[in-house]
Formats: C-alpha cells, structure tokens, sequence
C-alpha cells in the first residue's frame, strides 16, 4: 500500500511517519508541506528524525503525486483537510481523517464525499479510547437516566478546538444511549447561581503544557459516582491507530468508517 502523509511535520505527522516506515504492509512515497517551507524537496525520513533518508521526499502539491498513492492520512486542520478530501474525491483515493474543529457543513460534506470514496474519520485512534467508548454506552443505557454526567477533558496548550472532538464523539455515545440529541443536552462550562440542569451533559475542557490527552466521562449518583477515564501518555498510540485504520482503508467500498469499524468493534 503506498501511501501519503499530509503535514509530517506536525506532532501526529511525524509520528505517524515514524510508525509507517516500521511496517511491511505499507510504504511512504511522499510527505505534503506547506508552500514555501524552507524542507519542502527534504527527505521524510530525515525531517522526521528517522535517522536516515527513505527516499520519500517532502513536497507541496498534492495534486501532482495523487494519483501515484492508494490511501493519504490527514491529520492537519479543517481546512486544509477539507481540500484534501476534495482531491482525494476527484483522483478517487481512500482517505484516513483524524483532523478536527469541522463545522457542521464541513462534517455533511465530508459524509457526502464518502459515498465516492472510502474515508475513515476518528476524532480519535486509540483502541483503548475506542473500547471506551463500548463502556461509555454500557454504563449510559444502565444508569444515564438517574445519573448526573460530566465529561472532563484535558489537552496540550496548543490544541485549538474545545471540547475535544474525542469528548463530543462520547457524548453522542452518550445521548444516543438515553435517545436524545447532544445538541440539546450539552453544556459548556459553568459560572453564575443556579443548580445543575437535570438530565444535562457538562463539558469542562483544560488546556495545559503538553498533556497527551485526558478524557474521564464521570456519572455521579446519590453517595456514590462511577469514573471511566482514559489518558494518553504520548501521541504514539494514536500514530499506530492512523495506521491501522489506513490498512483497513485500502481497498474498501465507498463508504464514511469508523475507527469501531477498524477493530471490528
């Protein structure tokens, strides 16, 4: 499988470059920068901090070596992944989306795209997270109706959207179970008098130094509260999970996928 990694200069792209060029099931032709960029033309393996040169270069047009690849991770930022996916409709390549912060036009593009082409789109790749999300349901549908909900979720300084798009995917695991809409039950923060709304979901989002990624969906009762929580102690589990779900991927039927879909679970 040949494959295409957009912005391996990122934090998740280099580790996804990183993961990739350990396995035998895939091979990495091209990295894509931005214009202008003093690397561009440098060799991935060397950007990357490999250690030595894989004759995969770093370029900054897609469109000229699309056609050469079958699947292209993207982990970079709303916008560029949304031309990203656009080209990957008009040249007919699989995509493995892991951006997020779409708006939700970009979202139903993004599902309409996908009856053309194969897309993966995880707000998270991590298998423990998505085992998580199993618990997440579980624990709803026995005891959401009589439980106060809150999700806390902890990132870097640097992340740009909140809540995280792993915390909104559990929530929607969440509502789903109790058969109401997040729209409508979520809420964001709190400050003021008043008491907590019944039946809500509270977001509480923490931006701090480099923490990986900290999620804990905490249901609390009379006398006694359950805590599912899950942290990442680097971003490398999510690098492997981008590369599992791009080996999956290939040579699928169009179709938007999950990462459940992924580990079949």
């Amino acid at each position: 499988m040949n494959l295409i990694v957009i912005g391996p200069k990122g934090k998740m792209g280099k580790l996804i470059v990183k993961v990739a060029s350990s396995r035998r099931d895939m091979k990495l032709l091209y990295g894509i920068g931005p214009k202008g960029r003093e690397y561009i033309n440098s060799d991935l393996g060397i950007e990357c901090n490999l250690g030595e040169a894989i004759e995969a270069p770093i370029v900054d047009d897609l469109e000229n070596v699309i056609d050469e690849c079958d699947v292209i991770i993207d982990y970079s930022n709303p916008d560029t992944s949304m031309a990203v996916i656009e080209s990957s409709l008009i040249a007919k390549k699989a995509v493995v989306c892991g951006t997020t912060g779409f708006s939700v036009d970009q979202l139903d593009r993004i599902k309409e795209i996908s009856k053309e082409i194969p897309i993966v789109y995880a707000a998270n790749t991590s298998r423990v997270v998505n085992l998580m999300y199993s618990l997440l349901e579980i624990a709803a549908s026995a005891i959401g109706n009589i439980a106060d909900i809150e999700i806390i979720e902890m990132h870097d300084r640097n992340k740009k959207d909140a809540p995280s798009g792993t915390s909104k995917e559990m929530g929607q695991v969440i509502a789903k179970a109790l058969d109401k809409s997040l729209k409508e039950i979520a809420v964001y923060g709190r400050q003021g008098e008043g008491a907590r709304i019944p039946g809500s979901i509270g977001y509480h989002s923490l931006r701090a130094g480099d923490i990986s990624s900290s999620h804990t969906v905490l249901f609390g009762l009379q006398g006694e509260r359950l805590e599912i929580t899950h942290h990442a102690h680097s971003w490398e589990c999510f690098a492997e999970g981008a590369c599992d779900a791009a080996s999956f991927v290939y040579g699928k039927e169009p179709g938007l996928y999950t990462v459940k879909d992924v580990l079949s679970l």
